[in-house]
C-alpha cells in the first residue's frame, strides 16, 4: 500500500524543490531508501513530464567500496559520474541512515582523498553550482533514535519539519533579513566559550526556503576570507564522515583556524588538515525551521534549529563565496535558546538576535510564532 505521505513528499520536492520542467532529466539518488519512496520520486519526475535516472545503493556497500579503495579508483568513479551529473538538469538525493557510524572504520587519509578526488569534482564542481539540486534524509528507525523518539513520533516529527511546512510563506519572511544582510559589514556574536568577530561585506546573502534542502528554513552568507578573529564554541554534536564530534572549540586568527579541540581532537585536526581551504569558513548562516527545536545530530535538521547559527570550516558555496575552495564543508551548530545558554548576535552594532529570538524589524518575521502556522 502506498504511503500518501510518501506521494505528498516527492511532489513537492518534483514541483517545489527542484521546480522540473517537462524534458529535463532528474537524477534521483537514493541511499538505504525504500522502494515505495524512490518509486514515487520517479512517479513525480514522470508526471512533471521530466525525465528519471536513478542509482540506489546502500552504505554498507559504500564502506565495503571504500574501505579497500585507492585514487586511481576514486579518479575511475569520478570519470563516470562527472559524465553522468553533466547530463542532468536537476538532482535529488534522499539517505535513510540504517547506521549514522557505517564509515566511521574508514582511515582519515583515505576518506580526505576520497572527498577531493571523488566528491568535489562531482558534487561541489558540477552537481552544486550546475543542476537544481535538493538532497534530504528518510525517516528511519535509527534516526528516531538518534532524535530520542519512538519511531512512529519520529516519523510525525519528520513529516512536519519537511513537508507541512509552508516554504513560499518562509521565503517571504526572508526578503528583508536578505536584504539587510546584503547591505551588512561587521558582525559579532558572543555567548558561552563564544567571542567571534568579522565581516561579511560584498558577499550578499541566500534564502534557504525549501529549494536545496528538505528540511530547510536558513539564510547564509560567509565571512570575508581572512576577517575571523577570536573563538567560537559549538554546543551541538555532530557526526562527521562516520566519526562523533563533541565539544568542538575553535580559535581563529586572520580567518584560519589556528587551534582546534574536540572530544576526538586528533580526528578532527585530521579534517581541517583535508587541504588549505579546511581551516577556513565558507558560511555563516542562522537557522529558523519553527519545527526543529533541539539536535539529533542529523546536520540537514540541526542546521535548520530555530535560535541556532552555523558556522562552517571549509567550502564556500558559488552563490555566496568567499573564494575557499575545500573538499570539507562542515556545517558545525551552535544554538543560542536560553536552554543552551543564550548568546547575542549584532550586526553593524544593532542587535539582530539574543537568546535565539530575532529582535531586529528586518528578522523578526523569522521567529517561531510568525512562521507557526507555516
Amino acid at each position: 500500500m502506498k504511503d500518501p505521505r510518501h506521494t505528498a513528499l516527492a511532489r513537492m520536492l518534483v514541483e517545489y524543490s527542484v521546480s522540473l520542467q517537462p524534458g529535463e532529466a532528474c537524477l534521483i539518488q537514493s541511499m538505504d531508501v525504500p522502494p515505495e519512496m524512490t518509486e514515487a520520486l520517479i512517479e513525480a519526475v514522470s508526471a512533471a513530464g521530466g525525465r528519471p535516472v536513478v542509482n540506489t545503493s546502500q552504505e554498507r556497500l559504500q564502506r565495503a567500496l571504500l574501505k579497500n579503495a585507492d585514487d586511481d579508483l576514486f579518479s575511475l568513479w569520478a570519470d563516470i559520474d562527472e559524465h553522468r551529473m553533466k547530463r542532468m538538469d536537476a538532482f535529488i538525493g534522499i539517505r535513510g541512515y540504517e547506521n549514522p557510524k557505517e564509515t566511521s572504520g574508514i582511515a582519515d587519509d583515505l576518506m580526505s582523498r576520497y572527498m577531493r578526488t571523488y566528491y568535489q569534482r562531482v558534487h561541489h564542481n558540477i552537481r552544486v553550482p550546475k543542476t537544481k539540486w535538493v538532497v534530504l534524509r528518510y525517516p528511519t528507525p535509527a534516526m528516531a533514535y538518534m532524535a530520542g523518539m519512538p519511531t512512529d513520533d519520529f516519523e510525525t516529527f519528520y513529516y512536519q519539519a519537511c513537508s507541512e511546512v509552508d516554504y513560499p510563506r518562509m521565503s517571504k519572511a526572508m526578503d528583508r533579513a536578505a536584504e539587510f544582510l546584503n547591505r551588512a559589514d561587521r558582525v559579532e556574536i558572543t555567548g558561552p566559550g563564544t567571542d567571534l568577530r568579522f565581516s561579511i561585506a560584498g558577499l550578499g546573502s541566500v534564502k534557504c526556503d525549501g529549494k536545496r534542502n528538505i528540511p530547510d528554513g536558513e539564510i547564509y552568507t560567509a565571512p570575508v576570507r581572512d576577517s575571523v578573529e577570536g573563538v567560537i564554541s559549538y554546543n551541538t554534536p555532530s557526526t562527521y564522515q562516520g566519526v562523533s564530534y563533541r565539544d568542538i572549540r575553535f580559535e581563529f586568527s586572520k580567518g584560519k583556524i589556528i587551534r582546534a579541540e574536540a572530544a576526538e581532537a586528533d580526528r578532527i585536526n585530521a579534517v581541517l588538515d583535508t587541504d588549505e581551504g579546511s581551516r577556513y569558513i565558507g558560511e555563516f548562516a542562522l537557522g529558523c525551521n519553527p519545527r526543529i527545536t533541539r539536535p539529533m545530530d542529523e546536520i540537514l535538521f540541526d542546521e535548520k534549529i530555530a535560535g541556532s547559527f552555523h558556522f562552517t570550516p571549509g567550502a564556500a558555496y558559488q552563490e555566496c563565496s568567499n573564494g575557499n575552495i575545500s573538499a570539507v564543508h562542515w556545517d558545525l551548530v551552535a544554538i543560542q535558546t536560553p536552554e543552551y545558554g543564550g548568546g547575542e548576535i549584532t550586526i553593524d552594532g544593532e542587535l539582530i538576535r539574543k537568546d535565539g529570538r530575532f529582535v531586529h524589524e528586518a528578522f523578526a518575521g523569522l521567529n517561531p510564532e510568525e512562521l507557526a502556522g507555516s
